[in-house]
């Protein structure tokens, strides 16, 4: 029985959130600062009896991302602040998975989370080959789920070959301007080496609020073309576009689109957290989004790791000890909710902002 946790206007630590992993992309990461008072979180019980209470109600909360303040409305915290307690389940794991998309069934796996991310390219940029990506997935038959971003380098055809019978996938469309031809490779791949059983979710973009590269009422005109494309193609599962955690709280217009919540949020980018903190850090993000919707719509983390090297922000410290320690933070408080990123060092993107970029593959060596 899972829970979902009302907190009150002002939220604690909030972050840059994950950078899109795509091929085609260059990735960086908007620095989120919060100004923050106070907050309330009541934990009431399956009969609805209060069991405990943390925090109270503050006013305030300011959002800056790249220099720019997004106030959270009176009217809002008003509204969370009234919001009624809801149940709690009564077992550590529903307590701290939380508000999990009733769309994306797949539970955590021998890993403990709901799954990973994988990008199918060489340290060069180039395609892995078939046998490549097949080594891969032998190293990540723990994960339940195998989230991937788009269709080039035949990824999903490769993974569908290469992952275990037991495993699902997570699709994607990158490219909005191209949701049809997605769909269609994808058809033709499920068509060939699997069913759309295997599917748990398809994805139509990638942070393109966040990047500025759409507003939230073109994300839900690109997620209703991509939902009519795959009902046309025979998939009937949930349908979303993954933002970060920040974009959604500030433009609370995109619950209305996906089937549930599919957010990026790192606590790296915070920089007022440690490693062993990014899971009670995670959960209050994936509180805050739910707030944010209104608990209309369940919450699920697509991203959440933590770079093996880089330049330290704040006291986020890169190292793989603090990779381990995040990891099982995250896997501890909520990865029944979180998908991990990502499974291998990403040596093809630019260093990015504080040179982690290519750091967060928790199979990697380095």
């Amino acid at each position: 029985m899972r829970f979902s946790n009302i907190v009150a206007t002002a939220m604690l630590g909030a972050a840059a959130a994950a950078a899109p992993a795509n091929h085609a992309h260059n990735d960086k990461r908007d620095v989120v600062t919060t100004t923050v008072q106070q907050e309330a979180t009541v934990y009431v019980d399956g009969n609805g009896n209060p069991v405990k209470t943390e925090g109270s109600v503050a006013a305030v909360q300011v959002a800056e991302v790249e220099g720019v303040a997004a106030a959270v409305t009176t009217a809002a915290a008003a509204a969370a602040a009234a919001a009624p307690a809801t149940t709690a389940a009564a077992t550590h794991a529903a307590q701290t998975s939380a508000i999990v998309s009733t769309g994306s069934s797949a539970s955590a796996g021998s890993a403990g989370v709901k799954g990973v991310t994988y990008s199918p390219y060489n340290a060069d940029g180039t395609c892995r080959s078939a046998s490549q990506v097949a080594q891969d997935l032998a190293q990540l038959t723990e994960y339940p789920t195998i989230r991937l971003y788009g269709v080039d380098c035949n990824q999903v055809a490769n993974v569908l070959q290469a992952k275990a019978a037991s495993q699902k996938v997570f699709l994607g469309v990158f490219f909005v301007d191209q949701i049809q031809a997605g769909v269609d490779t994808m058809k033709a791949a499920i068509d060939q080496y699997g069913s759309w059983d295997d599917v748990v979710s398809v994805s139509i973009g990638n942070e393109l609020v966040n990047g500025g590269q759409a507003t939230p009422a073109q994300v839900g005109e690109y997620i209703a073309t991509g939902r009519a494309a795959l009902q046309a193609a025979g998939y009937s599962g949930p349908v979303v576009s993954v933002d970060t955690f920040i974009a959604v709280i500030n433009n609370p217009e995109l619950c209305k689109y996906s089937d549930y919540m599919a957010v990026n949020a790192h606590a790296f980018f915070d920089k007022n957290t440690v490693a062993a903190d990014s899971g009670e850090w995670l959960l209050q993000q994936i509180q805050r989004v739910w707030t944010a919707c209104d608990g209309a719509k369940d919450v699920v983390i697509t991203e959440s790791g933590w770079p093996s090297q880089g330049q330290t922000y704040g006291v986020a410290v890169p190292s793989k000890e603090n990779q381990r320690a995040a990891v099982s933070a995250i896997t501890s408080v909520c990865g029944d909710s979180t998908y991990l990123f990502t499974a291998f060092n990403d040596l093809w993107k630019a260093d990015g902002e504080y040179g982690v970029e290519k750091w967060f593959g928790v199979h990697s060596d380095e």
